[in-house]
C-alpha cells in the first residue's frame, strides 16, 4: 500500500508539473480590478467526478510557477502556502473561485486554477489588470502674473497616484492648447513610486500671453483608463494677471471743471491704462514748460482766476504719451456804489450803480427790505418812503455757491412839515383838530392853546409810515381860540397855528389832507373811471359808424325802387294810348 501511495504522489507531482503538456487549458480570461478593492477570479473548469483537489498558482516574470492555495475535494480543508505577498488576502472557495483582497499593482499577474484527477490536470488561466484612478488634477506653480508678448512659465498641472498612467491636456478658455513654437510650450513628464508602483504625472506650460488673454480661465485635464474604460478628470480653473504697457494717458479734473470757482482746490488726477497701472506722472501747469513729478494725483489749493488754462500730464519715462485739459476757474465780482449806510435829504438826487464782472453771464436781484424788485433802484428826487436797506444780489446759475451780495442802507431825511386841518362834528357840540407833521427822523408833536376852551379827550397820534403822521385833538370852545402845533427833530422845530372860532359860530372847515396810499386809491379809481369813459366813447364812435353806413345803404336802395316804380307808371301809359288808337 505505501508503495501504491508513493507512486500515486509521484504520478500527481509529474502530472502538476507538465500539466500544459499533458492537457492544454482554456484560453485566456481577464478580470479587471479597481486598486484597493477585491479581486474575484471564478475557475472556470467544470469540476470533474474523480477530482483529488484544486490548487491555485501564479507564473513569475521567468514562467516558473508559485502555487499559492490548495483545496482538497474530500477533507474539504484549504490550505495557503507561504508566499508573504498574499498573506492573509486569500480566500479559496468550494467552487475554487479565489479572491485576493485590497488589490495592488503587484497582483497583476497570470494566475492559473488547476483541477487534478488521478490521471489528469484541469488548467484554466486567468489574467488580472489593476487600475488606480489618479488624483484630480490641481494647477500648482502658478505664475503671479504674465506679460504680454513674452513667454513666461504658467504653471505645472499635476496629477498622482495613477495606474496605468494617464496624459494630460492644457486649455485656454475650454479649448485646447497645442504647442506653437515661441508661444505654447508643454513638457510632460510622468514617475513610478517605486513602493506603490503608482504614477506621477506632470505637465508644465510656458505661455506668451497677449491682452485677450485678460480674464481667460486656464485649466488641464487627465485622461486615464479605469475597469469600465477611458475617463478624464479636470482641474478647477485659474485667471492669471496679465501686465500690459500703458498705451493711453487720461487727466481728470475733481470736482467736475464746470463748476470751479476761485477759492476752491482743485485736484488733478492722470491715469494710464495699463496693467498694474503707472504709480507716478508728470504734472504740467499753465505757462510752466516743466512737469512736477507726483503720484497719480496732483493738487491746487485756493485756485484764483489765473489758474484758468490747459492743464497736462504725462508718463515719467514716456513724456510723448500725454493728455490735456482745459480748466476754467469761473469768478464774480460785485460793486456797489454806494454801499453800506447813506443819509441823504429829502428831494435829493442819488444815482445807484450795481457793477458784475464775472466769468459768464450773471443773474442780477435787486431787493428792498427782503421784497423782490422789479427793476434797479434809481433815484431823482428822494421821498421819505424811499428809505430802507436795499440788497443787490448776483449769482452764476452753472456753478454752485459762487454768490455776492452787498447792502445800501438809505436814510432820507427832511425838517419838519406841518399842515393843520379843523372839522366840526355833525352835531356842532365839538371840533376835531389835526396837525398833519411830515419829517425824518420822526418830529415830536406838541400842542398849546391859548383862550377858553376844554379839551374833550387826550390827544391821538396815527401811526409814523413813511416819514409822515398826525396829531388829532377834538374841543369844544366857548370862544375863539388859537391852536398852536409844533413840531421839532434833531435838524429843526417848526410851529405852526390855526385860529378856532366858537363853538356857537358856524365856520368853514378844511379837508383833511390825503394819505399817500389814499392817493394811489385815488389814482387807480381815476384811471378804471377814465378807461370805462374812453371804453363808452369808442363804442359810441363805433355805433355811429355802423348807423351810417346803414343809413347810406338804404338810400341807395330807394332809388333804385323810385326808379322801377317810374318804369311802371310809363308803361302803363303806353298801354293805355294804344287801346285808345286801337278803338
Amino acid at each position: 500500500m505505501a508503495s501504491k501511495a508513493a507512486s500515486s504522489c509521484r504520478l500527481v507531482f509529474c502530472l502538476l508539473i507538465s500539466a500544459a503538456v499533458l492537457r492544454p487549458g482554456l484560453g485566456w480570461y481577464t478580470v479587471n480590478s479597481a486598486y484597493g478593492d477585491t479581486i474575484v477570479m471564478p475557475c472556470r473548469l467544470s469540476v470533474p467526478q474523480n477530482l483529488m483537489f484544486g490548487k491555485w498558482k501564479y507564473e513569475k516574470p521567468d514562467g516558473s510557477p508559485v502555487f499559492i492555495a490548495f483545496r482538497s475535494s474530500t477533507k474539504k480543508s484549504v490550505q495557503y502556502d507561504d508566499v508573504p505577498e498574499y498573506k492573509d488576502r486569500l480566500n479559496l472557495s468550494e467552487n475554487y473561485t479565489l479572491s485576493i483582497s485590497n488589490a495592488k499593482i503587484s497582483d497583476e499577474k497570470r494566475f492559473v486554477c488547476m483541477l487534478v484527477t488521478e490521471d489528469n490536470v484541469f488548467e484554466a488561466p486567468t489574467v488580472v489588470k489593476v487600475f488606480k484612478q489618479p488624483s484630480k488634477p490641481e494647477i500648482v506653480s502658478k505664475a503671479p502674473f504674465l506679460e504680454t508678448e513674452q513667454l513666461k512659465k504658467l504653471g505645472e498641472c499635476i496629477s498622482k497616484d495613477s495606474y496605468p498612467d494617464g496624459n494630460i491636456t492644457w486649455y485656454r478658455n475650454g479649448k485646447v492648447l497645442q504647442p506653437l513654437e515661441g508661444a505654447v510650450v508643454i513638457i510632460f513628464k510622468k514617475q513610478m513610486d517605486p513602493v506603490t508602483q503608482l504614477y506621477i504625472m506632470t505637465s508644465s506650460l510656458e505661455y506668451k500671453t497677449t491682452k485677450a488673454d485678460i480674464q481667460m480661465p486656464f485649466t488641464c485635464s487627465v485622461t486615464y483608463y479605469g475597469p469600465s474604460g477611458q475617463k478624464t478628470v479636470y482641474s478647477e480653473q485659474a485667471v492669471f494677471d496679465i501686465y500690459y504697457p500703458t498705451e493711453q494717458v487720461t487727466i481728470q479734473v475733481l470736482p467736475s471743471k464746470n463748476a470751479i470757482k476761485e477759492g476752491d482746490n482743485i485736484t488733478l488726477k492722470c491715469l494710464g491704462n495699463g496693467n498694474p497701472p503707472p504709480e507716478e506722472f508728470l504734472f504740467y501747469l499753465p505757462g510752466q514748460p516743466e512737469g512736477i513729478r507726483s503720484s497719480n494725483t496732483y493738487t491746487l489749493a485756493d485756485v484764483r482766476r489765473n489758474a484758468t488754462g490747459d492743464y497736462k500730464c504725462s508718463l515719467i519715462d514716456k513724456k510723448s504719451m500725454i493728455a490735456s485739459t482745459a480748466i476754467t476757474v469761473h469768478y464774480l465780482d460785485l460793486s456797489l456804489n454806494p454801499s453800506g449806510e447813506v443819509t441823504k435829504q429829502i428831494g435829493d438826487a442819488l444815482p445807484v450803480s450795481c457793477t458784475i464782472s464775472a466769468s459768464k453771464n450773471a443773474t442780477v436781484v435787486w431787493m428792498k427790505d427782503n421784497i423782490r424788485l422789479r427793476s434797479s433802484p434809481s433815484f431823482s428826487s428822494l421821498h421819505y418812503q424811499d428809505a430802507g436797506n436795499y440788497v443787490c444780489e448776483t449769482a452764476l446759475q452753472e456753478v454752485e455757491g459762487l454768490k455776492k451780495r452787498e447792502s445800501l442802507t438809505l436814510i432820507v431825511e427832511g425838517k419838519p412839515q406841518i399842515k393843520m386841518t379843523k372839522k366840526t362834528d355833525p352835531s356842532g357840540l365839538s371840533k376835531t383838530i389835526i396837525c398833519h407833521v411830515e419829517g425824518f427822523p420822526k418830529p415830536a408833536i406838541q400842542w398849546t392853546i391859548t383862550g377858553s376852551g376844554s379839551v374833550i379827550n387826550q390827544t391821538e397820534e396815527s401811526p409814523y409810515i413813511n416819514g409822515r403822521y398826525y396829531s388829532k385833538i377834538i374841543i369844544s370852545p366857548e370862544e375863539n381860540v388859537t391852536l398852536t402845533c409844533t413840531a421839532e427833530n434833531q435838524l429843526e422845530r417848526t410851529v405852526n397855528s390855526l385860529n378856532v372860532s366858537a363853538i356857537s359860530i358856524p365856520e368853514h372847515d378844511e379837508a383833511d389832507e390825503i394819505s399817500d396810499e389814499n392817493k394811489e386809491k385815488v389814482n387807480d379809481q381815476a384811471k378804471l373811471i377814465v378807461g370805462i369813459v374812453v371804453g363808452l366813447l369808442l363804442a359810441a364812435l363805433v355805433a355811429g359808424v355802423v348807423y351810417w353806413l346803414y343809413m347810406k345803404k338804404s338810400k341807395t336802395a330807394s332809388k333804385h325802387v323810385n326808379k322801377d316804380l317810374g318804369n311802371l307808371e310809363e308803361n302803363k301809359k303806353l298801354e293805355e294810348n294804344n287801346h285808345k288808337t286801337e278803338a
